[in-house]
């Protein structure tokens, strides 16, 4: 680069840093200078701003009682007043906290309304006019330069609108234009939220004159603050000028009370609590600006019910809502419970201009444990029976101030002296909280006659510091003991009696008494019988309790457990009531050798030839050691063909083993006699028959199928077995042969109830007759309810018919019509028969002649007819209906015997 370029590049610069310098010169000037223009507003009145947003700026007012600046430059009015139509004058300070230069302001506030604005064009805050201009910023380009320079954007400062208010509508708030209008015409819009965005409608601007308004009332609470775009377009709808951003703040009036988050607030403080004792903490919100006046609260306590004993018991922190205690006395069995009335207010608490609200505090006084319990008698008194356990003999009541129900109220009792053995328990009736002395151990009468216990009560939970019982929680209980008739006992119980078996019945045993623990009773001696004998092998004496036998004692009983045998005797006394007691007597029976071993299994199997044909035994001996085993096994001499054919040995001292001497023995069963012989002194042996099966083996030594079957033969239990079944399937046959006659004897009953020869279908039953007159009434209408269950044994026998009735013989026969599923009552039973009967397709047609009954052929009567005729009676002979029977007796006086 040559030397004359970089000196016109340098030129540049410096130009250009001293115009930035000079232009912040001047926009402080104009902002701190003795010019100064009003906006009135409530509250909220102006903001001053640094060229340099960087800087640290401090604020002051010379009229701080009226009038407060902000950290962030807003100048709000420190109360209200009435506006002169002098003007207000006050000076604002601004001070550099970094380069402690200081600038000033004064300030005028008239009652003209105002808005506030920014005049981007000068940098100041103009305050004098009602309409604020916001210009868009030019752009300046020289094409002769190698340089393009752009200036920058303004900084729009922000509108501030107070919200609720009364208009009129629409508002106008700036005007917006651009320096181009003068050569172009120019369209203005506004965008975002507010104007073509929801909410939408709030402001609007005037295409033509770039005039923004708003058109209703804002409100903080909703919506503290709107970001607008402006927009300017020739008539084309190209974009002139750069968008620029206007912001709107909403500026908040106390149009709100504060509110409680609970109307009724609950809290609780123990009693005896000191001052400075936190109880709780109430919160109210306010929905108005909290960083403003109009959002700050302060609390106060308005009343306290009671008031006593003090009417100031509490306070209230005024920023926190903290709740604490400020006097001593709070004592719950006086006072249980305390309500506050809390009111919040905002404007910092300012009783002309904040709004209030109240809400309520309850605070419960709870219960501590400064009342000891204490006993309503220094003496109580009980008795109780001897030997009786889990007996109240005794109630203790206290009396506690304490809250019922509460570890501060609920006593405990315990026992300080008197009760060495620990005979009583005192437990704690729950819903009186009396003490219940209660006795867990027997007591004699004979040993102790009275107690005296001392008792303590106390509370569950400690009491509170400072205090002690009083004499009162020490009571003394007086127990005196009845003397009750008490059961005699046997000593020593039981009592145990070694007895060798075999003792011959007859013979004295022992003697088992009994004693009386009653010493201060006036009672005849004990009388004793037997409660329980197994084997009844004992009788006892009912005087003085001696036992004696009434048969042989035999250890190997089913009666003897493990050698012992057990008897139970029964003493009693004849005090009031009559008590008795038990003894058991235990006879140990000892062993002697009474009984000969036996052989076990009595029947083996083996093969016929030698090998293998081995068979174990073993014997088996009721007697114990040493009247018992080793045992000595032999085959006897006699017959000759035991010892031919078998050898026996013995293989260890209970077990031996049985085999065949010879080469072959044919099958078949074989009973052989094995004698055995015990180690008692004396010695006792027998001779035990063991049947041994001898049949034809597999390679196995296993028995084959044929010769198991043979050489088993059958026992008593499976013939009883074979009988049982044969009788069981005997019982079957002849119960389903019964079953098929009853079945044909009702088949045939229902075929007799429809006539073979005419096969009327209209008729159901055949009755043999027509009646016997009045007087013959007695019919069973049963069988007109249910004519299927008539039995074939009510047909008429053969032998008494009428003569009239027709004769039974083969006749053709009809379909049978399944018969109705047993109708109800005649007149259902009549209706299925009829529908049976139209759809039979070989019954006659309705036209036709229906024979509905069948009088007999050859009536001997004649023609009825006779009686409708002209003729008289008396030319008539009735005489014949006395030869009819008993039946026709009434029409034969009637007609016959003349001219009566």
């Amino acid at each position: 680069v040559s030397r004359g370029t970089e000196l016109w590049v340098m030129l540049l610069a410096g130009g250009f840093l001293f115009f930035f310098f000079y232009l912040c010169e001047v926009f402080l000037r104009g902002l701190f200078g003795n010019s100064g223009d009003i906006l009135r507003m409530p509250n909220f009145l102006l903001r001053f701003r640094s060229c340099d947003g960087n800087k640290k700026i401090h604020f002051g007012s010379s009229e701080p009682g009226d009038f407060r600046v902000g950290e962030d430059g807003v100048v709000y009015a420190e109360r209200s007043f009435q506006l002169s139509a002098e003007p207000t004058e006050f000076v604002v300070s601004a001070q550099d906290k970094e380069t402690q230069q200081e600038w000033q302001m004064r300030v005028k506030l008239t009652p003209e309304p105002a808005f506030t604005g920014a005049s981007e064009k000068m940098g100041t805050v103009d305050l004098q006019q009602k309409i604020e201009e916001i210009i868009f910023p030019w752009q300046q380009y020289k094409h002769s330069s190698p340089l393009k320079r752009q200036k920058r954007d303004w900084v729009i400062p922000p509108i501030n609108l107070p919200e609720n208010s009364k208009g009129p509508f629409p508002q106008e708030l700036v005007r917006i234009r651009s320096d181009r209008d003068k050569s172009l015409s120019l369209r203005y819009s506004v965008t975002g939220p507010g104007a073509d965005q929801p909410p939408t409608g709030i402001f609007i601007i005037n295409p033509i004159s770039g005039q923004l308004s708003v058109t209703k009332p804002l409100d903080r609470e909703q919506i503290a603050s709107f970001h607008l775009r402006a927009h300017a377009v020739d008539v084309n709808g190209n974009q002139v000028e750069n968008p620029i951003d206007i912001v709107i703040n909403v500026i908040d009036m106390n149009d709100n009370r504060p509110e409680f988050l609970h109307q009724v607030w609950n809290g609780t403080v123990p009693e005896g609590s000191k001052p400075g004792t936190y109880v709780m903490t109430v919160t109210a919100i306010d929905a108005d600006d909290p960083n403003a006046q109009n959002g700050m609260l302060r609390y106060r306590i308005l009343s306290q019910a009671p008031s006593s004993p003090s009417p100031n018991m509490f306070t209230i922190n005024n920023e926190t809502g903290d709740i604490i205690t400020v006097a001593a006395g709070l004592d719950r069995e006086k006072v249980q419970q305390y309500t506050l009335i809390i009111q919040a207010t905002d404007m910092e608490g300012n009783p002309t201009y904040g709004l209030s609200n109240t809400a309520t505090a309850v605070i419960a006084v709870t219960d501590v444990n400064d009342n000891p319990p204490e006993f309503t008698a220094m003496t109580f008194y009980g008795e109780v029976p001897e030997n009786r356990v889990d007996v109240i003999v005794a109630n203790l009541t206290v009396t506690d101030k304490d809250q019922p129900h509460t570890p501060a109220w609920n006593a405990l009792y315990r026992m300080t002296g008197g009760d060495p053995t620990g005979r009583f328990t005192i437990l704690t009736d729950p819903n009186s909280n009396d003490g219940l002395v209660t006795v867990v151990k027997p007591i004699d009468f004979e040993t102790n006659r009275m107690f005296v216990l001392t008792v303590a009560a106390e509370n569950q939970v400690p009491l509170a510091k400072g205090i002690q019982h009083p004499p009162q929680s020490t009571a003394t209980v007086s127990i005196t003991v009845i003397d009750v008739n008490e059961s005699p006992y046997f000593v020593p119980n039981p009592k145990l009696v070694r007895q060798e078996e075999g003792l011959m019945a007859g013979s004295m045993l022992t003697t088992f008494t009994a004693q009386d623990p009653d010493r201060y009773m006036q009672q005849t001696s004990l009388r004793y019988s037997k409660l329980s004998d197994p084997a009844n092998w004992l009788k006892i004496d009912p005087v003085n309790g001696q036992i004696t036998t009434t048969a042989v004692l035999d250890r190997e009983s089913i009666y003897v457990q493990n050698n012992m045998y057990n008897a139970t005797f029964l003493a009693s006394d004849n005090g009031i009531p009559p008590m008795s007691g038990t003894g058991t007597l235990q006879i140990y029976l000892l062993d002697i050798n009474d009984n000969a071993p036996q052989v076990h299994p009595k029947e083996a199997t083996t093969c016929e030839t030698l090998q293998p044909n081995a068979i174990n035994i073993t014997a088996v001996d009721p007697d114990i050691d040493p009247n018992a085993g080793p045992f000595a096994f032999e085959l006897p001499d006699t017959p000759a063909s035991i010892k031919r054919n078998w050898t026996i040995v013995r293989i260890s001292g209970d077990h031996a083993q049985l085999s065949l001497r010879i080469r072959f023995l044919e099958a078949g069963i074989y009973d052989v006699p094995i004698v055995i012989t015990d180690s008692g002194n004396p010695h006792a042996s027998s001779t035990s028959l063991l049947k041994v099966k001898v049949c034809q083996c597999d390679l196995n030594g296993d028995c084959t199928d044929v010769d198991r079957i043979v050489g088993a033969g059958l026992g008593t239990g499976a013939i009883i077995a074979i009988l049982l079944c044969i009788i069981i399937l005997l019982i079957l046959v002849l119960m389903f042969v019964v079953w098929m006659k009853r079945r044909d004897k009702e088949r045939q009953a229902k075929q007799l109830l429809i006539d073979p020869e005419d096969d009327v279908r209209d008729n159901i039953l055949k009755y043999d007759e027509e009646g016997g007159g009045e007087e013959d009434q007695d019919y069973d209408l049963s069988q007109l309810q249910q004519p299927d269950t008539l039995e074939p044994d009510a047909i008429k026998p053969v032998g008494i018919r009428r003569l009239d009735e027709r004769p039974i013989h083969a006749e053709p026969q009809y379909p049978v019509r399944s018969a109705a599923p047993h109708p109800g009552d005649i007149g259902d039973f009549i209706n299925e028969g009829l529908k049976a009967a139209d759809n039979d397709p070989t019954a006659p047609p309705y036209d036709s002649l229906l024979v509905f009954d069948y009088e007999g052929s050859g009536s001997t009567a004649g023609s009825l007819s006779s009686l409708n005729s002209s003729s008289s009676g008396g030319e008539q002979d009735y005489d014949y209906l006395n030869d009819w029977g008993p039946r026709f007796k009434k029409l034969a006086d009637m007609y016959g015997g003349g001219d009566d």
